[in-house]
């Protein structure tokens, strides 16, 4: 090798070298991590919303109808309101808890209930609602609605579990602000009055902003967060180029060992997530479905049997395959591959750091998304408005995700179909690789 190509190749290795630092760094982050460690939380919630969501509007109306279906479908309505529409509710303390405990703080409880007062703190004391049978609509004050609890309020609960809680961990560790009442107390006691005075300093500050939001702006902290932060960076990243991109990124991140959820899971999945709540709450009330790009949708079109739609490439081998280790790993793969844990192909066939394989685990899942976008614009399937566990099975996952919708089904074998044939050239290059360096 020449001197220019030593250097060229040492450059490459550099600049990869530093990629993956600059990824595992990112992935490590300490807010990063505890908005995934939050969001993991309350994941299940959101899977029983969409199921709710699900036997309320096609299993109820197979065995109901009329009065009976409409009473029958308060099971649904009652869950739905405890999961979806109190999201941003749930998310402040999650978050708040998460980072104290990220961040080795001492009383990670107290970091929730201030979070949660907090994100109430910021709420319009004044709603604007339209009681049941009326046209027009009523300021009512002193309540809650689950429009600000819900989707809408999820990135100032966000925010708020991530600003606050910085805040009230800083001002707690100042060691003249702690109240202590000696050992002859309850510990639970002794930790509350220890917090007592950070407690009330955060609340006040909070309490201020939201005072000069109100009476000097009009506004409040929901409005303005949904106006100026959460509805541009949704259109942005939750985009077919935005989720594409960002995506792909995440892809090939795992194909150098870098689990996809880094990038995935820090900028994307908030934003998916409040898509589907849109489109699962806009399901139960019969409306207009508003977003292609949400929770269910990806991860069905671009996630088939897991990161990189590697279910293609197991068929791939097991029809034309010639070498004998990658079948082996087929098999042991296809029983988690068909619950979309991939692992086995990820590392033993191998994907990661395996040149010509890295280029369809990167390639497929952002065709498979193109396609599937496409043909849900056009009106062929119906769009995602099941929120169901990333664990489903393909075929069955785009027919629940769809609330039934069989040519969603179709769509999703010819990705997985065409996937295959999409792998193929690169399986064969990666066995002629593989026979190369044994012979070697």
């Amino acid at each position: 090798m020449s001197k220019n190509a030593q250097l060229d190749s040492s450059e490459k290795m550099s600049f990869m070298d530093r990629f993956t630092m600059f990824a595992a760094r990112l992935g490590s982050q300490v807010h990063l991590s505890s908005l995934r460690d939050a969001f993991a939380v309350i994941m299940p919630l959101f899977i029983l919303a969409g199921l709710a969501v699900l036997i309320n509007n096609v299993v109820f109306p197979w065995f109901f109808k009329g009065d009976v279906l409409a009473k029958s479908q308060y099971w649904g309505t009652a869950v739905t309101n405890g999961t979806l529409n109190i999201a941003g509710l749930l998310i402040a303390p999650m978050i708040a808890y998460a980072l104290s405990r990220n961040k080795q703080f001492k009383n990670p409880i107290a970091s929730a209930s201030i979070a949660l007062a907090t994100l109430v703190i910021m709420m319009p004391n004044t709603v604007s609602i339209i009681p049941d049978g009326a046209k027009k609509a009523v300021d009512v004050s002193g309540i809650l609605t689950f429009t600000n609890m819900g989707t809408k309020g999820m990135f100032a609960g966000i925010i708020i579990g991530l600003v606050a809680t910085e805040l009230f961990i800083r001002i707690s560790n100042i060691k003249k602000l702690e109240i202590n009442l000696g050992e002859n107390i309850p510990p639970a006691v002794g930790k509350s009055f220890g917090v007592m005075i950070p407690a009330i300093l955060v609340l006040s500050l909070f309490g201020v902003i939201s005072l000069i939001l109100t009476v000097g702006f009009n506004t409040n902290l929901i409005a303005l967060i949904s106006t100026m932060i959460q509805e541009p960076l949704r259109k942005i990243g939750t985009s077919l180029f935005g989720t594409v991109i960002i995506y792909s990124i995440g892809n090939f991140l795992f194909s150098v060992g870098i689990h996809q959820t880094v990038v995935n899971g820090a900028l994307l999945d908030p934003l998916l997530l409040a898509n589907m709540n849109d489109n699962m709450l806009a399901y139960a009330h019969h409306q207009a479905i508003p977003h292609i790009i949400n929770s269910a949708f990806v991860p069905t079109f671009g996630m088939i049997g897991g990161t990189g739609s590697t279910i293609s490439l197991i068929i791939a081998t097991f029809l034309f395959g010639r070498s004998k280790a990658p079948k082996e790993v087929a098999k042991l793969a296809t029983g988690p591959g068909l619950f979309n844990i991939n692992e086995p192909v990820i590392f033993g066939y191998p994907i990661v750091f395996n040149i010509p394989m890295m280029i369809p685990f990167v390639l497929l899942p952002a065709l498979g998304i193109i396609f599937a976008y496409a043909m849900t614009a056009i009106g062929f399937m119906s769009k995602c408005v099941v929120y169901i566990p990333w664990t489903t099975p393909p075929l069955l996952s785009a027919y629940l995700a769809t609330a039934g919708d069989w040519k969603a089904v179709i769509v999703q074998a010819v990705i997985i179909i065409g996937g295959a044939f999409l792998y193929l050239p690169f399986m064969k290059i990666s066995e002629r690789v593989s026979e190369i360096n044994k012979a070697a």
